[in-house]
């Protein structure tokens, strides 16, 4: 390894070094509508905890954690820790408001949302760059952290740096390590979002323990095996199941608080 390499591969450990300390991270919630009780959710380092009356919080982190903004009253926001926001050791974010949208008139054909029954209801056939001449990807579109990790395990030259350097420092894995948890997370808001009504309406729980309930399933060791690709019955099945233990451990929690 030339002189050069060796003094950037130097530079870039001392880089990672500085940023890979854990700092609790003062942050404020603000929106339109009530701050208190928000969740934040560190989904990188599993950390968690609430807003108070003011929309204030305190959170430990580190540099590429992602943050999750989660309440009943408001849309989720995802916000990944950069350098500045570790330099600066603050975050302010604003959330929208969920909204509730009335029933509208659908005139014509209705589309459900479920690819397979929509494709028979357009009308038409829909342009694409095929059909164009437009040569482009016509797979799955990377996420973020998809696109991270595949730049962070290719290189070029005789001998690559960049996935040697990756690999050394431990960014490789965390990355894929953020990858499964972005999977997990988006099955788990798509289904809240498909089965919170069919499942709390016969097993009711107070609305300030669902976010958590949620987050309490997307991690248990079988979640991916046992709801993805699955029937809605299926995972309704599950979540009955988990949610019976999980309501044994708030019992459980609430008997040593009282105590």
């Amino acid at each position: 390894m030339s002189k050069t390499k060796l003094v950037i591969f130097l530079l870039f450990i001392a880089f990672q070094q500085t940023y890979a300390q854990t700092i609790e991270l003062l942050g404020n919630v603000q929106s339109t509508t009530d701050v208190e009780n928000i969740h934040v959710i560190n989904k990188t380092a599993q950390k968690f905890t609430v807003t108070n009356s003011e929309g204030d919080f305190r959170i430990a982190a580190t540099l590429n954690d992602t943050l999750v903004f989660t309440s009943i009253q408001h849309k989720t926001l995802t916000i990944l820790v950069d350098t500045e926001i570790l330099k600066n050791k603050t975050l302010v974010v604003t959330l929208e408001e969920q909204l509730n949208e009335l029933d509208q008139v659908v005139v014509g054909k209705i589309l459900t949302g479920n690819m397979e029954s929509d494709v028979s209801n357009v009308e038409g056939e829909p342009m694409t760059s095929n059909k164009a001449g437009v040569p482009s990807y016509q797979g799955p579109l990377k996420t973020q952290s998809e696109r991270k990790l595949n730049e962070a395990t290719t290189g070029g030259g005789i001998v690559p740096l960049n996935p040697i350097i990756n690999a050394i420092t431990g960014r490789t894995k965390k990355l894929k390590k953020q990858i499964k948890l972005e999977e997990k997370d988006d099955l788990m808001q798509t289904i809240k979002n498909e089965l919170s009504n069919d499942l709390f309406t016969e097993n009711p729980l107070p609305e300030e323990n669902i976010m958590e309930y949620f987050y309490f399933v997307s991690e248990q060791p079988d979640f991916l095996v046992r709801c993805k690709n699955k029937s809605s019955i299926d995972i309704l099945n599950y979540l009955i199941e988990k949610l019976q233990i999980f309501k044994k451990n708030l019992n459980t929690i609430n008997l040593h608080e009282s105590d």
